[in-house]
């Protein structure tokens, strides 16, 4: 800190593989991270990928509807078993290198060539990783021994219980990526210092520099911009074309609410859809970004409906974001970068910084 202002954090942070790799342990796999929907794979075989950080995890569902994840590691000689992002089991999880067969419950069926004397299959299941879903968020958890997703969340499921999300179904999906570290992503994301500048069309539509922000939690930073100049919600026009959500207040219908659950869930609550983005860390430069636009059913049944308005609008926002933090990686790797203030309007970043440092300290010690 110089004088009374805090800094921001020392290039290695962005920059250095060693960091990387401490904050993929305290953050990503000592977390809940958010994987996706629950509704995204509804029939059993169904699957989906995640890939981050070097691992790459297979979601399911079971015979019984149950959802699983497991590492996607075959248990004879390491294999990644499944290179398709998404697709269905049709009944099993077969290796494509030797043959080992699993059931959809992670349990190996068959195993060629191993008729050795004491060989188990019940000792080679795949291995597994906890899920949980909140409110048709499904996440997952790489620990041992994860605390209740409910913990990690804390206040938020009764502060967004408005908004339904559950209810909601996804529209459309653009993945994107970006050659950036991924604390830049979610720094820039808790603030609109920039948005008069980078994000001309959003400045008109919302009171960039009079967010409301909330008192920054362990496990999450965020708060809520109202609309301005007679806008709706976030959209081209700032046009409203849908039906507000169901349930909401009148106060919810005139803002939207932008809130960075850690590690990786942008979770972005507009007063007649729901954007979400997660992240996921390929490198220490190198983040690729999921981003998701949920609509409710009723709306999307609607022989009109068109929600160009607000994925176009979003998605020209979003290209602007991944530009800029893409030219901030490439100064702060620079020699010349040292760090800089922050102003008072940014105590979300710093706030998100002190946890970096936390969790850090925490796996040093540990």
């Amino acid at each position: 800190m110089a004088g009374n202002r805090f800094q921001t954090l020392p290039a290695r942070y962005y920059t250095d593989a060693d960091v990387f790799r401490c904050e993929m342990e305290s953050f990503y796999f000592q977390s809940w991270i958010c994987a996706g929907r629950a509704e995204s794979i509804p029939n059993p075989g169904d699957y989906f990928l995640r890939e981050f950080a070097g691992e790459s995890i297979i979601i399911v569902r079971d015979r019984t509807g149950d959802l699983r994840a497991f590492y996607n590691v075959c248990r004879h000689r390491g294999t990644r078993i499944c290179p398709a992002d998404e697709g269905n089991f049709a009944g099993r999880i077969q290796c494509p290198y030797h043959g080992w067969t699993y059931d959809l419950d992670g349990r190996l069926l068959g195993a060629p060539h191993m008729d050795e004397p004491g060989f188990a299959r019940e000792d080679y299941p795949l291995h597994a990783v906890r899920t949980a879903v909140w409110d048709g968020h499904l996440f997952l958890h790489l620990g041992a021994n994860p605390e209740p997703l409910e913990q990690q969340l804390a206040d938020l499921p009764r502060k967004f219980a408005l908004w339904g999300m559950r209810d909601l179904r996804l529209h459309r999906r653009i993945v994107y990526e970006v050659k950036a570290n991924w604390k830049l992503v979610v720094q820039n994301y808790n603030e609109c210092l920039h948005c008069p500048l980078l994000h001309p069309a959003l400045h008109r539509l919302t009171d960039s520099l009079g967010a409301s922000n909330e008192p920054p939690a362990p496990t999450y930073i965020g708060g809520a911009m109202g609309f301005r100049g007679g806008a709706q919600t976030m959209s081209i026009d700032g046009k409203k074309r849908r039906d507000y959500l169901p349930g909401l207040s009148e106060d919810d219908r005139r803002k939207v609410c932008y809130f960075a659950i850690y590690p990786n869930l942008l979770l972005s609550l507009h007063p007649d859809y729901v954007m979400v983005h997660t992240l996921w860390p390929r490198a220490v430069d190198h983040t690729r970004i999921l981003c998701e636009w949920y609509f409710h059913p009723v709306e999307m049944a609607k022989p009109d409906f068109n929600a160009d308005d607000a994925t176009d609008f979003w998605d020209t926002t979003n290209r602007e974001d991944w530009a800029i933090v893409e030219l901030s990686q490439a100064g702060i790797q620079s020699r010349a970068y040292t760090p800089g203030p922050y102003s008072a309007r940014e105590e979300l970043l710093h706030a998100f910084d002190t946890e970096v440092l936390r969790r850090e300290r925490k796996i040093s010690s540990s």
